[in-house]
């Protein structure tokens, strides 16, 4: 069962590799996160958190998790 702490980690984890390195997770663009789930998610806590925002992000809920971000 996911925990509110395991969202707000994954809101502010920050990308560490390729085009949008730096940028946090929320602040990804959803075509990327889409690229990312039919391509496959990679292994790990950072694919959890991937596939988090995605579902995030498809389903209209970035706008209220904004104030989130540290």
């Amino acid at each position: 069962m996911m925990q509110s702490r395991d969202l707000l980690d994954a809101i502010n984890q920050t990308m560490p590799f390729g085009k949008y390195a730096g940028r946090k997770l929320l602040e990804l663009p959803e075509p990327y996160l889409v690229w990312f789930a039919s391509k496959g998610f990679p292994e790990g806590r950072l694919g959890e958190q991937l596939a988090l925002i995605h579902e995030v992000k498809v389903n209209g809920l970035e706008t209220m998790l904004r104030p989130l971000l540290r």
